[in-house]
């Protein structure tokens, strides 16, 4: 953008005051906005680009007076376009309400903003593990205490987590001096950009281990079998998940410790069938029981229960026990267990079973 006067590209005069030569920028500026101009985005674009240039120039006192002296053609052939002069615009876009200015910068430069270098931080949060256990359906319905042996990574205790090895020191990195991350500059019609990537030597952690732990390979954790108490709540059905916070892995460098999922799996029953909070049964009864009615003795999970069955009750009925199902995990209370029944008819008769069924069906036949 060469030979462009800075002054008529803001609408000021030459003798405008910084405050005159702010407001101008700033009123560009927000017209500019991609925002207000989807359908001249381009061109909103190229405009910008020169207000950016013009106010950097006029807005700083000693770029002003060596542009009045000898305009483009000065000491530093022209306004040099570097990232770290773009603060002015970044404070006109503050409270304009379009959002944050390195989604500006992004759209106008493709570059992405540059920011202050920050060492990155040694320590991160540890993984989460999932451990799988099974649990029979009456340790689900009456919840049951117990230890597991869980694998999972523990802070090096040879180095106390830090993954050098005792005597010696993490040293600065070399390449990036400590600061985690390290410059490149590119050269465009703009003039130069400058980029901030995580330094390849040390990872962006600033420090460099010349001298790793022997124990943990300079990782600062290790592998073990840890012994952990838990809890299972009464109702829990099969692929339920308990969270215990801070039994997972530690994070590298003593980071905090994740998360340990349990998740269940309730063993099917040889039994019972359970279905929500309600448990399914088979009975067996002989014909004479289903036609006189009777009283019979049923397994639940909570012991035996009797179950009355009606005179004349079918092959294939269902009878129900109240409150003998499963506990909700949610809510107060218990399912029903209900017991379908099947009429056993006998295959062999002695002669006194015979004689009396030939009876009965006489009744039948005449009744």
């Amino acid at each position: 953008m060469a030979n462009r006067d800075y002054y008529k590209i803001l609408g000021v005069d030459r003798d405008a005051s910084q405050a005159e030569i702010k407001r101008a920028y700033r009123t560009q500026a927000k017209e500019l906005h991609p925002d207000k101009n989807p359908t001249t985005r381009k061109k909103a674009e190229e405009q910008f680009r020169r207000v950016a240039e013009a106010y950097e120039v006029l807005s700083d006192p000693e770029k002003r007076s060596q542009y009045d002296r000898y305009g483009h053609a000065g000491p530093d052939q022209g306004f040099n376009f570097d990232v770290n002069d773009f603060r002015h615009a970044r404070e006109a876009y503050a409270d304009f309400g379009f959002g944050g200015f390195d989604n500006i910068f992004d759209l106008f430069f493709r570059q992405g903003a540059t920011h202050t270098a920050t060492r990155r931080q040694q320590t991160r949060q540890g993984e989460d593990i999932q451990y799988k256990l099974r649990i029979s359906l009456e340790d689900a319905a009456s919840g049951t205490r117990m230890k597991i042996t869980v694998p999972r990574l523990v802070s090096c205790s040879y180095c106390n987590g830090s993954g050098i090895e005792p005597g010696t020191s993490r040293q600065v990195c070399p390449t990036c001096r400590g600061k985690g991350q390290v410059e490149y500059r590119q050269q465009s019609l703009l003039g130069s950009f400058v980029t901030l990537r995580s330094c390849p030597e040390c990872g962006g952690r600033g420090e460099i281990i010349k001298h790793p732990c022997q124990h943990c390979n300079g990782k600062g954790r290790v592998k073990e079998k840890s012994k952990i108490s838990i809890s299972v709540p009464v109702g829990v059905g099969n692929g339920s998940r308990l969270r215990l916070r801070g039994q997972g892995n530690v994070g590298p460098g003593g980071g905090q410790v994740g998360d340990l999922y349990i998740v269940l799996e309730v063993i099917p029953h040889s039994t019972f069938e359970r279905r929500g909070s309600d448990i399914y049964s088979k009975a067996k009864i002989h014909y004479a029981q289903a036609a006189l009615g009777a009283k019979i003795k049923i397994n639940t999970l909570w012991g035996e229960a009797t179950l009355t069955i009606p005179q004349g009750t079918q092959p294939g009925t269902t009878l129900c026990l109240q409150g003998k199902g499963m506990p909700s995990p949610h809510r107060k209370g218990k399912g029903n267990h209900y017991v379908i029944l099947q009429v056993v008819i006998p295959t062999h008769l002695n002669t006194p079973q015979r004689r009396a069924l030939r009876e009965f069906e006489k009744t039948l036949t005449h009744g």
